[in-house]
């Protein structure tokens, strides 16, 4: 692990972003459906889901320092075909929670795959990208391109 010891405890915020691409058809049934299937209801289970993940992000992702995040927040709403995962972390501390919003964003989507995939295995997940963090030494990040299209 990076030692940190010698940096100043900041404000650290950070934003990811992935979508779940549906086939046309799919995205139709989980409207149609209230956005459940067999498993439950998929939104409500994927943010909880996103929201263990970056609250573990140091026990999957090798010399990621163990964070008490302050606060996580994901939230999942459709464009088109497409769910559109965001994860929001933060805390005040001496390394950044980018990792901890990435990793909710994927396990938030790949949740989503799981409860849908009954439906097709033609969901695609991606791109996961970082929109923006702010606090530390590198200072503020904010994600140059608009949403990606397919």
């Amino acid at each position: 692990m990076v030692d940190v010891g010698e940096k100043s405890v900041t404000k650290r915020v950070a934003t990811a972003e992935t979508r779940v691409w549906f086939p046309a058809d799919v995205a139709h049934a989980l409207r149609t459906q209230g956005f459940s299937t067999s498993k439950g209801p998929v939104f409500q289970t994927a943010i909880i889901a996103g929201v263990m993940g970056a609250k573990r992000t140091h026990e999957l992702i090798p010399f990621c320092h163990p964070l008490g995040l302050e606060n996580c927040k994901v939230t999942i709403e459709m464009d088109g075909d497409a769910a559109v995962v965001l994860c929001t972390t933060s805390l005040h501390g001496k390394t950044g929670v980018e990792m901890e919003a990435l990793t909710g964003a994927s396990i938030a989507a790949l949740t989503i795959y799981d409860m849908c995939k009954a439906l097709s295995h033609e969901i695609e997940i991606g791109p996961t990208r970082l929109l923006a963090k702010s606090g530390g030494r590198s200072g503020t990040y904010s994600a140059k391109t608009s949403t990606p299209e397919r």
